[in-house]
């Protein structure tokens, strides 16, 4: 089975190795890593490592915080592997795609930024809509949107007043940027955590824009 880890670490030389060996003292592979973020004498790094069915997730964030300045963000199941090129392959997938290219973009979309679900939404005579929506998406709508027209990508406040009960029962992190010049918004939302980096909202950013732009 395999995890993904957020973890925070010191970002010295050695610090990457110390938590490979210490990982696979209790049976973990790392089978990818991705640099989230780096900042004064810290990085965040995603790591996606394989384990022996049964064993339990605890064990592994015991291994990595007892390394001196190493901090477990979270962990879940994850399945697949983190690839440096995913948002080439987005944008690629989008632009080729003869029909519902906007379902394809949210259907996507979760995988390559590693959220639990995405959605377009749109502002209407009665209010914000959803557009579509990935796989596990909420269906339930948010009375109100204060936020939109949304200008730059920003972190969204999970506990404002307009997030519907459910998304604020399951702990969700939300995320948006701006999809195009038409008031339309890209909506990421990670129910349990972690918090978005603001390199990942940066990057969702620049996603967005592009695929605006493929889309028109």
């Amino acid at each position: 089975m395999s995890y993904l880890l957020r973890v925070q670490l010191p970002d010295r030389p050695g610090s990457l190795g110390s938590l490979a060996v210490a990982l696979g003292s209790v049976g973990a592979d790392i089978l990818s890593l991705d640099v989230v973020e780096r900042g004064a004498g810290f990085a965040i790094d995603d790591l996606v490592v394989d384990v022996d069915a049964g064993s339990l997730p605890d064990t592994l964030i015991t291994a990595a915080e007892r390394l001196e300045g190493v901090t477990v963000d979270s962990i879940r199941p994850y399945a697949g592997i983190l690839d440096t090129h995913r948002e080439l392959e987005l944008i690629d997938q989008v632009a080729t795609a003869r029909h519902d290219r906007l379902q394809v973009l949210v259907d996507s979309a979760p995988r390559v930024l590693r959220v639990g679900w995405a959605t377009v939404v749109d502002t209407g005579p009665h209010g914000a809509y959803r557009v579509v929506g990935s796989s596990g998406a909420p269906e339930t709508r948010p009375a109100d949107v204060p936020w939109m027209p949304l200008e730059k990508p920003m972190l969204l406040d999970h506990e404002g007043e307009w997030v519907p009960d459910l998304w604020r029962t399951m702990n969700t992190t939300l995320a948006a940027a701006p999809l195009g010049t038409h008031g339309r918004v890209l909506m990421l939302g990670r129910p349990g955590g972690p918090e978005f980096r603001p390199s990942e909202v940066a990057r969702l950013g620049y996603l967005a824009g592009i695929i605006g732009t493929v889309l028109g």
